[in-house]
């Protein structure tokens, strides 16, 4: 498959790193990039930026003045990926913001960006993906793409035990999502579970 020089690098290197195998996989990365390319994105949040992959995936597809406002509470990993932001010429696209996800999306919010973004990426702690979700469809434009990862949770969504909070929060969301007649929806086999939700 096609993939940018330093988009591979980073994704090498992520895979390196203790949890590495969480990052969206190349074929979500490539799924959503050509999204972005077809309803001719200019905006884009990410939520749980990690190493920064899946948003300079994102940055890639957008033109020269776009944006990609990502989120992250741990300043470390997005340091390993800035490098290769600078190396594919992107990372003045890249908007990393080191604060909690909701804090940021409140404050997108209260300065008017409702309905201004164009993709949304969640792939970010599980305890808070529905708030995650009801604030990025807020921000999304009509026709515009949420996109959540992890939604199969290694298939523990099925029969969540009582004790995993994480799996029950993911199971909540997936029950959401579809009982939500706001957004057109596809669940994908890619990686752990794909849901693209488009907002009507």
């Amino acid at each position: 498959m096609r993939e940018h020089p330093a988009l591979r690098s980073l994704r090498l290197l992520t895979l390196e790193q203790p949890q590495g195998d969480s990052m969206m996989t190349c074929e979500q990365a490539q799924l959503l990039a050509n999204l972005a390319r077809l309803i001719k994105a200019k905006k884009a949040l990410d939520l749980g930026t990690f190493t920064g992959y899946s948003a300079l995936a994102l940055a890639l597809a957008l033109p020269p003045a776009g944006r990609v406002v990502t989120c992250e509470v741990n300043p470390g990993p997005p340091e390993l990926g800035r490098p290769l932001w600078r190396q594919a010429e992107e990372e003045h696209k890249i908007e990393l913001r080191l604060k909690p996800a909701l804090e940021t999306l409140d404050e997108l919010l209260a300065a008017g960006e409702a309905g201004t973004f164009d993709v949304a990426v969640v792939d970010a702690d599980k305890e808070n993906c529905a708030a995650y979700y009801e604030r990025c469809l807020q921000l999304l434009r009509s026709g515009g793409v949420l996109a959540v990862l992890s939604v199969l949770w290694r298939g523990e969504v099925l029969q969540p035990q009582p004790r995993d909070v994480q799996a029950r929060c993911v199971q909540n969301l997936n029950e959401r999502i579809l009982r939500d007649a706001r957004v057109h929806i596809s669940l994908l086999p890619l990686g752990d579970g794909l849901t693209l939700a488009f907002k009507i």
